[in-house]
């Protein structure tokens, strides 16, 4: 499947340099380092006609240090599947500098075991295909890290919040582990948090609106509390240091998420 055109030109405009590279590690040579994110719906980029609508991707900019860039390459629908034989992968690694991080999140599309295109199981070809994920970075001279993904907002008669993801998220923790790869393990750590806010209180940090109830995708207050998650893993986990991640304690309005015109 092709690109649209409005993805090559956001693929081509994350490619560019943000100043001179040269060989080596971003920080050492004076290059600004590049935050990439693979994933899906959940991270995503959206627009005007999704709003409220939002991926945590967006909001993940409001916790780094200026001149920390996201190049956020999350596509609605795909897996870790569909999202390497569509070119999406390629695009991301055409773009990719040593020195710079790829964020690796996959599982909601996985689990769609009647669509051939996307599904993968976890402990064979979900793992075989975050593979090349990491081996691509790995070529490029990039540090990848891989995501567990967002939980959705499930509870049962008790109000306990409840996993979705199956074996998923067991196979990536596996993988990074094997693969001595950083893991930001969100989906553990979103299903702590919807457990604490409860069943009506994540009403308000998932897309609900006056005609939608949708339990897998985010707000702008569910994207910001996702990214403070993210933002506190890549510092836990040394991707980055105390100076690259900033306002983990702070309040973020939820005005500073907007979203473009999709033209």
């Amino acid at each position: 499947m092709s690109l649209t055109r409005r993805q090559v030109t956001s693929a081509a405009l994350a490619a560019v340099p943000l100043s001179p590279a040269a060989a080596g590690t971003a920080e050492a040579h004076g290059r600004r380092r590049t935050l990439y994110i693979a994933g899906d719906s959940t991270a995503a980029q959206k627009y005007s006609d999704a709003a409220p609508e939002t991926g945590w991707g967006m909001a993940l900019p409001f916790f780094l240090r200026s001149g920390l860039p996201v190049g956020n390459h999350a596509v609605n629908g795909r897996s870790s599947k569909s999202f390497v034989d569509e070119g999406r992968l390629d695009a991301v690694l055409a773009a990719i500098r040593p020195g710079d991080v790829l964020i690796v999140q996959f599982a909601h599309n996985d689990e769609k075991t009647a669509d051939p295109t996307r599904s993968t199981e976890p402990w064979t070809t979900y793992q075989d295909y975050l593979r090349r994920y990491l081996s691509g970075a790995r070529a490029k001279g990039a540090r990848p890290v891989l995501a567990t993904p967002v939980e959705r907002r499930r509870f049962d008669a008790g109000g306990n919040a409840l996993p979705t993801h199956g074996e998923y998220p067991a196979a990536m923790r596996a993988l990074a582990e094997e693969e001595g790869v950083a893991l930001l393990d969100l989906q553990a750590l979103s299903l702590a948090l919807w457990q604490e806010l409860g069943v009506e209180a994540t009403k308000t940090y998932f897309n609900w609106t006056g005609t939608e109830q949708d339990n897998t995708h985010v707000n702008p207050p569910g994207a910001i509390a996702v990214a403070r998650l993210a933002a506190r893993e890549l510092l836990r986990t040394r991707v980055l240091g105390p100076r690259d991640v900033v306002r983990l304690h702070d309040e973020i309005p939820a005005s500073w998420i907007t979203w473009p015109d999709p033209s």
